[in-house]
């Protein structure tokens, strides 16, 4: 259950992406983990479908090796953002040296945090040219989401990383995946530091960044007639160690422990499981 007293806005406005102040030296029972997921099930997917699968990481040579494909991703990432002008435009100098500096320690220490989450997803079928790809993720990232504002509520701190995917094949050979579970994010998952987490704050107070401002779209000379009453958002809007899983069909688990959980074998429809320690 939830140990910290906040509200639903409070749980909204401070789940913020937490960097240098994951503990790394802590470790976070995996019963926690599970606990965290089993919210993230309860998110909506296309069809009721579920076609989610969870890959948690704890085993420290896995962690490490996952880790040095992030470190490797996110130096090339902030190399090319150094060199681009235009990335990062209109905000400030201050806030978006102290987000480089966040992610470039998050890019050293990936392999130390003491779990890795990584949301999954069933490809059923290659992609045709100029087929949209929005009915697929959004059955995932709103349940990687949930699970992190429930993690937030159970004092461990996340954060929403995506450059692991520049090595995806490789990691998806380190963890055992079959060619036809795609990778969504790659969620680090500790305890942090300090005492809590603030809302992003408009104008910006401290150097912290601020969000983009809600904006009438009915401002913009641009828009048809009928969108005169809308508004727009102006901004960017397994377990590994000594645990298991089983594929979706029941079939032994692949190597290097990591393999993908079943149904649920509860009689609801409600959810599958995804981690099963043996």
């Amino acid at each position: 259950m939830p140990d910290m007293p906040l509200t639903s806005d409070e749980l909204l406005t401070t789940t913020r992406s937490v960097r240098k102040r994951l503990d790394l030296t802590r470790p976070v029972p995996l019963d926690l983990v599970k606990e965290c997921l089993e919210i993230a099930l309860q998110a909506p997917s296309g069809g009721m479908r579920q076609g989610w699968h969870w890959i948690v990481v704890t085993d420290p040579e896995m962690r490490a090796q996952g880790g040095d494909f992030y470190r490797r991703s996110t130096e090339s990432y902030l190399s090319n953002a150094a060199a681009d002008p235009s990335r990062g435009a209109g905000t400030g100098s201050q806030v978006m040296a102290r987000v480089s500096s966040s992610s470039a320690y998050l890019g050293q220490h990936m392999g130390q945090v003491p779990v890795q989450v990584i949301p999954c997803i069933t490809v059923r079928s290659a992609w045709q040219a100029g087929e949209s790809q929005a009915g697929l993720w959004g059955s995932l990232l709103p349940a990687a989401w949930s699970y992190m504002l429930a993690c937030r509520a159970r004092g461990l701190g996340t954060a929403w990383t995506t450059l692991h995917l520049q090595y995806e094949t490789e990691i998806a050979g380190l963890l055992g995946l079959p060619d036809d579970v795609r990778q969504g994010a790659l969620i680090p998952t500790a305890y942090y530091t300090g005492d809590t987490f603030h809302p992003r704050c408009a104008p910006a107070a401290g150097g912290r960044a601020a969000s983009r401002p809600l904006v009438d779209s009915t401002a913009g000379p641009a828009m048809p007639a009928q969108a005169a009453d809308a508004w727009r958002l102006a901004g960017r809007l397994r377990t590994t160690a000594a645990s298991t899983c089983t594929t979706r069909d029941g079939s032994p688990s692949r190597p290097d422990g990591v393999t993908l959980k079943g149904p649920d074998p509860c009689d609801r429809p409600r959810s599958r499981r995804l981690i099963e320690d043996r």
